[in-house]
């Protein structure tokens, strides 16, 4: 059955993630993280679209302009843990991402240093003249 046709509880125990698609970091990260080849059927969804996937977020109080979301096998990580999660997750099949896996494997440094990568984005996206999603 293709995507189009599968309706949203076919759906539901698919995972997905769900990020800042006009966030340059966002978006690098996830083109980069080479997630398919271990998880599998991940769907990967720009917040900026709507959708299900960001009521689900919203609904469950996670602000989108403060990290990125990953649903896996019910479960809603967010921010750093969704940064840990992934690390955790990814590949190590090339050098870009055995090094997210040394960087956030823990999920004290991916907590810590998640401050940081916050700010940068938020510069990123002035500096490049886009609002941020507001959700």
């Amino acid at each position: 059955m293709s995507d189009r046709a599968q309706t949203s509880t076919e759906r539901l125990g698919e995972p997905w993630l769900l990020y800042d698609g006009e966030c340059p970091f966002c978006a690098r990260y996830v083109q980069l993280t080479r997630l398919r080849e271990t998880v599998g059927a991940l769907r990967i969804i720009n917040a900026r679209d709507g959708g299900p996937e960001l009521a689900e977020a919203q609904a469950a109080s996670l602000v989108i302009d403060d990290g990125m979301v990953l649903k896996l096998d019910g479960q809603l990580y967010h921010g750093d843990a969704c940064l840990n999660r992934l690390a955790l997750l990814s590949s190590r099949s090339t050098l870009f991402n055995r090094f997210a896996y040394w960087s956030f494997r823990s999920p004290t440094v991916a907590r810590v240093s998640y401050p940081a990568l916050k700010l940068g984005r938020s510069l990123a996206l002035r500096l490049l003249g886009r609002e941020r999603m507001g959700y």
